[in-house]
């Protein structure tokens, strides 16, 4: 019976290293190709160039998504000792990634840097909740760094809530249904990790059911936010 146990338990973990390493790719390649014409390949897109914030902010915004992908290796590949240390790295950078966000968010609104037909002051709650949900995910998931089944599924979760960016700018994503389609294919890999864990385990971690909620909880709030009368007066004090 201890037998059975140990191998189910081995089991499960090497299908966790495969499932963690294949979202940090997952969500890699989502960062790519969303800022693929504005940013990784705009020499050859001819996109206009881009302010020294906004290359500060995209090489922090990638560089998470490296990080991610890194340490879900040194986990797949038995370095725990070197994951711990990368992590205290992350954890700066996080804390960098929501300055430049706020930062860049209000660039965007000042230079009216918004998708066409959109209120430039209500876009602005996308980036905002946007930057809010991560920090709070990713500030927990340092917290709950010693509970190991707690912190890499909000370590995760963290990385999911800030995808929507990316996704926005895939190609023809925008243009299908607004924030809705983004915030659509950004709740698949919520699901994902739902029905990962339910799969694997048989039972859903509190770390995705209630992080999970909130990711999605998240996502109308913003958009009734948005058109509100304080939001408006907000963004009309931010752009000056």
């Amino acid at each position: 019976m201890t037998a059975a146990t140990s191998s189910s338990t081995l089991s499960t973990t090497n299908k966790d290293k495969l499932f963690y390493t294949a979202m940090a790719a997952a969500m890699a390649v989502t960062v790519f190709v969303g800022f693929a014409p504005t940013f990784f390949l705009k020499t050859f897109s001819g996109a206009p160039p881009l302010p020294p914030l906004l290359h500060l902010h995209g090489a922090a915004f990638a560089s998470w998504y490296v990080i991610f992908l890194v340490q879900a290796s040194l986990i797949a590949n038995d370095r725990p000792a070197l994951h711990k240390r990368l992590g205290l790295a992350g954890f700066g950078l996080a804390a960098v990634m929501v300055v430049l966000g706020v930062m860049a968010a209000v660039h965007a609104i000042r230079t009216n840097h918004t998708p066409p037909g959109l209120d430039p002051r209500s876009f602005l709650v996308l980036p905002f909740f946007g930057i809010t949900v991560f920090a709070i995910l990713a500030g927990a998931g340092f917290l709950l760094r010693k509970r190991r089944e707690t912190h890499k599924r909000l370590m995760l979760l963290a990385s999911i809530a800030m995808l929507d960016a990316a996704i926005a700018r895939i190609p023809g994503v925008f243009a299908l249904a607004g924030p809705l389609a983004s915030f659509g294919l950004q709740d698949l890999f919520v699901i994902a990790c739902i029905v990962y864990d339910f799969a694997s385990r048989r039972r859903v971690h509190p770390a995705y059911l209630f992080g999970g909620l909130f990711i999605l909880a998240m996502q109308p709030l913003r958009l009734i936010v948005s058109t509100t009368p304080w939001w408006l007066a907000f963004g009309d004090w931010l752009k000056g």
